[in-house]
């Protein structure tokens, strides 16, 4: 005991210094590097300071919503009388739990946001009494990995501490998956009825987790959030404990009733909340602190008071004034966020400025392809819009937009989008949506503008329209049609793979050709004599498997389709299904055998996995192909199978981390790990396929394949030049 006192001493003494030198010496906040060196000398010091806590802590998880959830539960507390330790600039790793415990006063609770992945190292420290699931989302694969990953390990910390209560959302299968794996006491909350709102395209839990058949959704609120069940397993979404009701979404905030149900499912407390902010989000952020304040005490008017005073400023939801133009600014981190901001700029049916600022840090994940998740194509056409890109991957962005019907500039910070839209219309309302770090720049440089009253900004640049470019008229019908058949967009639909698609479509429709795309789900029938392009994307693991099992069933089909010059574009799960055999976990899983390739284990197991972006030289494209990779297995190429490139960059591997070469090619097939998606930065590689389509269809409907005439690919070719610059391919 003094050998461990004597270390939590030492710990925060360090600390200590290392706060007083970064304020006082560096004039720099402390962060979170006090609780890193601290954790070094007493790595249990999260659980020696967590009894400043008296009446013990409340831990606040979930991919989306975690840092405005984690606030307002402590305003709210706050409100109800209680002092509150909490560490609200959002440093939720262990590093930033500890640094905040380390610089807080003894205090009645603790409010702590936590990340998913560090939950199993701080919840059995903290021992909190209460746990608040908010929901899962696909989020930064790269760094994150695959959701099962993320869920096994909240199950993980919450096997450790079974005295905490979980309070998770209900309307989310995967959150209601976890709680069906745990003993914890537990608090089921959600959304009663449809909120009737459009959806989007994707939709992160389409299986059931417990007996692998596909959902059933009698109504979904957004993302997969909604009233779900299993028709074989008979898993559904759980009865609530608390509830919102009589939901209204305005553009000018939201209202809607809580209530408590107690046992035997009478009602409980009721009590209604309102609030300036709006969007299918907020509600079910604001019913998470309705339950968690509740819980820990608060009462209605305590929990409505910290809404009506609620001012965030750390850039989630943050209004600001800058020369009479009212800026909002707000994160998003994954096509979920996003899609829920876009969401409310549409409900702005007046004129509007929009920016997008996309950084590719670690933070937020080195591999963008997420964004072709976005559901970008709802700005398409909208009066009185202006939209920007920046950021470090403002390049990926302007592509995206593009593709998705919307024209973009390229913009270096606030000060410039700011500059480049001073002509519209005065009344328009700005939406700057950035993520993680690149939000910080742009916080700081609005908090300047609006104390300077805008006098910073620029001079006014001309915005005037660029000058029409000679491509043809978009048409999107017409007699014989290209048709791409999109096998299973349902089961592989990971890393933005289902752009490829869209980038070949318009393509075609912006010289004026006919495209048809049909989307075969699992279940459905296909005939592919009537396809002229097939694409096969990747997939979590258990989807994959599904997948791979369907596929197996019309493998003549697809073999005939192939021997008969049909165009096949596979993308990473969707090429090793190709294969002979191909890897889930510890099982060999077989192939299609439609070409000579095997995916063989990786040394240590699927967490060895080749991820980083690559470059390539390929014989078909005369510019560098660039894309980005995330895959276990290693791949190697049988007799008549060539690369598709050889890796060229100093990142990345390709098949596998011995050969330098990614990908394969065979007849009118090509297979490679590169997602982004491939085509929408590899003009040339998507050209290479739709003129070996255009001849297929030729030859299926007995016309002539037209010629493909050039299209302006600048913005294609910029986003690809970036990257050869930076990873080192000339």
């Amino acid at each position: 005991m003094k050998h461990m006192g004597a270390r939590l001493t030492c710990a925060k003494a360090v600390s200590g210094l290392a706060t007083w030198g970064l304020r006082n010496v560096f004039k720099r906040p402390a962060g979170t590097f006090p609780g890193k060196l601290a954790m070094r000398i007493d790595p249990q010091i999260i659980a020696h300071l967590a009894d400043k806590a008296r009446e013990g802590s409340v831990v606040v998880v979930g991919t989306n919503g975690k840092t405005t959830v984690t606030n307002l539960l402590a305003d709210a507390l706050e409100a109800a009388g209680k002092s509150v330790i909490c560490n609200r600039a959002g440093a939720n790793l262990s590093s930033g739990v500890a640094s905040t415990l380390l610089h807080a006063k003894p205090a009645d609770v603790a409010v702590i946001e936590s990340d998913e992945l560090w939950l199993a190292r701080t919840a059995p420290q903290l021992k909190p009494r209460l746990i608040v699931l908010l929901n899962l989302f696909r989020d930064q694969l790269d760094r994150m990995g695959e959701i099962d990953r993320i869920q096994d390990s909240i199950v993980g910390a919450l096997e450790k501490t079974p005295s905490a209560t979980l309070a998770f959302n209900a309307d989310d299968p995967l959150c209601a998956a976890i709680a069906e794996r745990v003993r914890n006491p537990k608090l089921a909350f959600g959304v009663e009825g449809d909120m009737g709102l459009a959806q989007n395209t994707v939709v992160d839990a389409q299986m059931c987790q417990k007996c692998l058949s596909m959902m059933e959704y009698d109504y979904r609120q957004y993302g997969q959030l909604g009233e779900y069940h299993c028709p074989s397993c008979g898993f559904a979404r759980p009865a609530r404990a608390w509830s919102a009701s009589d939901v209204s979404l305005g553009i000018d905030g939201l209202c809607f009733s809580v209530s408590r149900a107690t046992e035997g499912g009478a009602d409980g407390a009721r009590f209604d909340l309102e609030s300036p902010f709006t969007g299918a989000y907020m509600v079910y952020n604001l019913l998470a602190v309705a339950v968690g304040a509740s819980e820990m005490g608060a009462t209605p008017k305590a929990i409505q008071r910290a809404i009506d005073n609620f001012d965030p400023q750390n850039g989630r939801l943050q209004r600001f004034s800058v020369q009479g133009r009212s800026v909002l600014l707000n994160l998003a981190k994954n096509p979920t966020g996003f899609n829920q901001n876009l969401k409310i700029i549409l409900q702005d049916k007046g004129p509007k400025t929009v920016a997008f600022f996309i950084n590719d840090k670690a933070a937020d994940g080195h591999d963008v392809s997420w964004l072709w998740d976005i559901d970008f194509e709802e700005l398409a056409g909208q009066e009185g819009l202006r939209v920007f890109a920046g950021g470090i991957r403002a390049n990926d962005m302007q592509v995206r937009l593009k593709y998705s019907g919307v024209e973009a500039d390229v913009v270096a910070d606030a000060a410039d989008v700011l500059s480049k839209s001073a002509s519209d219309e005065r009344g328009a309302h700005v939406y700057l949506i950035a993520n993680y770090t690149a939000l910080p720049a742009l916080r700081t440089d609005l908090t300047r503008m609006q104390e300077e009253g805008g006098a910073s900004l620029p001079p006014v640049q001309d915005v005037s329209a660029p000058a029409a470019d000679s491509e043809a008229p978009v048409q999107t019908d017409g007699e014989n049609p290209l048709v791409i058949m999109h096998l299973y967009p349902d089961l592989l639909n990971l890393y933005g793979d289902g752009g490829n698609v869209t980038v070949l479509a318009q393509r075609l429709r912006a010289r004026g050709l006919p495209v048809e795309i049909r989307r075969v789900k699992h279940g459905e029938e296909c005939d592919l004599s009537q396809a002229d392009i097939v694409f096969l994307g990747g997939g979590p693991d258990r989807e994959q498997r599904l997948a791979s099992e369907a596929l197996l069933a019309m493998r003549d089909q697809l073999t005939a389709f192939v021997e008969a010059d049909g165009v096949l574009l596979a993308i990473c799960g969707g090429y090793q299904i190709l294969g002979r055999e191909w890897l889930l976990g510890e099982d060999v899983v077989e192939g299609l055998s439609i070409l000579d390739l095997t995916t063989l284990r990786a040394e240590g197991g699927s967490g060895n996995r080749l991820i980083d972006n690559v470059i390539l030289e390929s014989p078909l494209a005369e510019c560098p192909v660039v894309g980005y990779e995330n895959h276990a297995g290693r791949t190697h190429l049988g007799e008549g199978v060539r690369p598709f490139g050889r890796v060229i960059s100093s990142t990345g591997h390709g098949n596998n981390d011995k050969d330098h070469a990614d990908g394969a090619l065979y007849r009118n097939v090509l297979g490679t790990y590169l997602h982004g998606p491939l085509l929408a930065k590899n003009p040339q590689v998507a050209d290479w396929l739709l003129e070996r389509g255009m001849q297929r269809r030729a030859n299926r409907t007995g016309t002539s394949a037209e010629a493909l005439v050039p299209l302006n690919d600048a913005a294609e070719n910029a986003a690809n030049e970036a990257l050869c610059r930076r990873f080192g391919a000339k």
